[in-house]
């Protein structure tokens, strides 16, 4: 069979499943973007093994593809209006989050005997989140509120957090083993990718705003959009910085200084989920059961402890910053998923440190089977329990924490 063939009648399935995924998730618990990847995994390498061999090829573009349209999308949130009514709330808490997250990683690995290389590289890893994941649970479910929109602030943030405390502890790490010249590389490594990706959303962003502001009612946006945003993701991984973030940067600049940011947005979101079904198809392709049995007492510790982490942070951030009981009680749980930016991680981590390599992927890639199908099932319930998402298609909103 042709390829052009077996491409065409691969996307043809994948869409219609992508449609299935929806029907299937309004009528009952799982959220659409579990039941995907669900699919993924039975049709990947670990069961069915039924996809193309050019999954390999697509995968990593794919991936980027959608995360700096989830990144560009999430910018949206960013705005100045939006720090004034909870900006205090959504920055302290995701200090909060990042900071307890990698400490009781660090404390309950070595507590159970771990080398300590790896309880502070694991620990570096655990703030990372899944930005898609997230976002699309919100969406599906229609949430709306103050929860619901600082999860988002959360998440938009979280990964710049993430990328400096990673740097600093992959820094220690080296320090710690001895490697020379290893802790002033790993922190400027750092400062650039957040600060570079911060200057390609400004320099990109600055231009796309004087478009949207300038386009008149009816005239089509979506190839400027588009442009723009494949555009920031392209520079981001050329120069090395993180993608997420410049797409972020590049919406906020956007929507604060745009006269018409809105149509821009509609724009992406219209196209949007075509690339979120491939994505987490194949991102479930890309799952093994295996690597969770092999990851063992480690794997589990290092989930129990990241779990712990991002409960207790959220908990003592929100009454830091004198958040809504609600808000410190639940988001912790909330951020539970984890993906691409913790899998980036890992194989840095194993880059410098070959010995461990085999060690950390395989705990990074296990834990990451658990967070990415049990993550999104607990977002949703979340959203439900605090009274922000419909329980199922056409029943009421959830009554709030009892």
């Amino acid at each position: 069979m042709e390829d052009s063939v077996v491409i065409l009648l691969t996307l043809g399935g994948l869409f219609v499943t992508g449609l299935v995924a929806d029907l299937l998730s309004r009528r009952t618990f799982l959220p659409r973007v579990t039941l995907l990847l669900l699919v993924g995994f039975l049709a990947g390498p670990a069961v069915l093994d039924v996809l193309p061999d050019f999954r390999e090829n697509w995968f990593p573009v794919l991936t980027r593809l959608a995360l700096v349209t989830v990144g560009f999308l999430l910018g949206e949130k960013m705005t100045l209006s939006s720090f004034r009514e909870r900006g205090s709330t959504v920055l302290w808490m995701s200090v909060g989050e990042t900071l307890c997250a990698s400490l009781v990683v660090t404390g309950i690995l070595l507590a159970v005997g771990t080398p300590i290389e790896i309880a502070i590289l694991l620990a570096g890893i655990a703030p990372a989140s899944a930005p898609a994941a997230t976002v699309d649970v919100v969406r599906e479910t229609g949430a709306q509120g103050e929860f619901s929109e600082t999860l988002l602030g959360i998440v938009a943030i979280d990964d710049a957090w993430g990328l400096l405390m990673f740097s600093i502890l992959l820094s220690l790490a080296e320090v710690i083993s001895g490697q020379s010249g290893g802790a002033g590389q790993a922190i400027l490594k750092g400062i650039w990718e957040v600060g570079g990706a911060v200057l390609i959303g400004l320099l990109i962003g600055i231009p796309l705003a004087y478009l949207t502001g300038r386009i008149e009612e009816g005239e089509p946006t979506q190839a400027e959009a588009l442009g723009m945003v494949f555009l920031s993701g392209g520079l981001a991984v050329w120069l090395d910085v993180s993608y997420i973030l410049a797409a972020m940067i590049l919406g906020a600049t956007v929507a604060n200084i745009a006269r018409h940011h809105r149509r821009c947005f509609n724009a992406i979101e219209g196209i949007e989920w075509p690339f979120m079904i491939l994505f987490f198809v194949l991102a479930g392709a890309s799952l093994h059961v295996d690597a969770l049995i092999k990851a063992g007492l480690l794997g589990t510790t290092y989930i129990i402890g990241r779990i712990t982490g991002l409960i207790l942070g959220a908990r003592v951030s929100g009454r830091f910053c004198q958040a809504d009981k609600t808000i410190g009680h639940w988001m912790g749980m909330a951020l539970m998923p984890q993906a691409g930016v913790a899998l980036g991680m890992a194989l840095i981590a194993g880059q410098h440190f070959p010995d461990l390599k085999e060690t950390i992927i395989t705990v990074v890639i296990g834990s990451t089977v658990f967070f990415e199908l049990l993550g999104p099932i607990v977002i949703r319930r979340v959203l439900i329990h605090v009274g922000e998402a419909y329980a199922k298609d056409g029943d009421d909103r959830g009554k709030g924490p009892q």
